[in-house]
């Protein structure tokens, strides 16, 4: 049996953009997807904060250090610029290895949307 777990975490950003006209997922700042050990074209989902919406998407890689944080597609008409959110990736594992496993969690400025060093 495989457990599916959480794996990284970006913890309360805020949305810099929303493209509606855009085929679909959410565009990242490099920086914040290194740092929370995720992957581009890696599946996660995302909560909006003030609203409560839940979707689920696939990551594209943002400019480094820029802060971006843009919502893509149908999912743009779920998040308004300003709206702070946690984005969220899980992975399958055994029991054993969600035993010891810890996900990785990063808290970035949520106005800036940068690392806090």
């Amino acid at each position: 049996m495989l457990l599916n777990i959480l794996k990284s975490k970006i913890h309360r950003v805020s949305v810099t953009e929303a493209n509606l006209n855009y085929i679909g997922s959410i565009t990242i700042d490099e920086a914040l997807i290194e740092a929370a050990g995720l992957s581009e074209n890696e599946k996660v989902t995302i909560v909006n904060i003030n609203n409560g919406e839940r979707v689920d998407t696939y990551i594209i890689k943002g400019e480094r250090d820029s802060g971006k944080i843009c919502l893509n597609g149908a999912a743009a008409r779920k998040f308004a610029v300003g709206d702070l959110v946690i984005i969220m990736a899980y992975a399958l594992m055994t029991p054993e290895e969600a035993a010891v496993h810890k996900p990785k969690v990063i808290f970035p400025d949520s106005i800036t949307n940068r690392l806090i060093r």
